[in-house]
């Protein structure tokens, strides 16, 4: 589909009538194949696989409620004992990253209070851990292993 900034992987693809398919692991089903989605199974894999991330620590499009609106994020990454510690927000891999990007993870760290934001368009990933005391976040030079958060 679109080259990316991350190993690739087998992906299972398939056709459904006119739709073309991926599936997902976490969600144990298949999904429609976006551009946005690629990149998100492609992360996921990537996460699973060299970064010893646990798929029963992980959910794609979990649900939060944000004010009176539920909103889903891409990506949650929990503690063992189902705390979250990371969001992940993808994109398009021709969508540039941009600060209202970061907006969004932003307000929806605001209900889960996570240590890390990942935004990555598959092309670009950039990590930040964040500093409640300075109510900020720190750009980390690199996505860490999940042992190490």
């Amino acid at each position: 589909m679109y080259s990316l900034n991350l190993p690739s992987y087998d992906a299972k693809i398939r056709k459904n009538g006119s739709l073309m398919e991926i599936y997902d692991s976490l969600r144990r089903k298949y999904v429609a194949l976006t551009p946005e989605e690629w990149v998100r199974q492609h992360f996921v894999n990537w996460l699973i696989r060299d970064k010893e991330y646990p798929t029963s620590l992980m959910a794609n499009e979990a649900g939060i409620r944000l004010n009176s609106l539920t909103r889903r994020c891409d990506t949650v990454v929990y503690n063992p004992y189902l705390d979250p510690l990371m969001i992940i927000e993808y994109k398009e891999s021709n969508i540039s990253i941009t600060q209202d990007v970061f907006d969004q993870v932003v307000r929806y760290n605001k209900v889960l209070k996570v240590q890390y934001i990942i935004v990555s368009n598959g092309v670009n990933h950039y990590c930040c851990k964040m500093n409640y005391d300075k109510q900020s976040y720190d750009f980390l030079t690199d996505i860490p292993n999940y042992r190490e958060l």
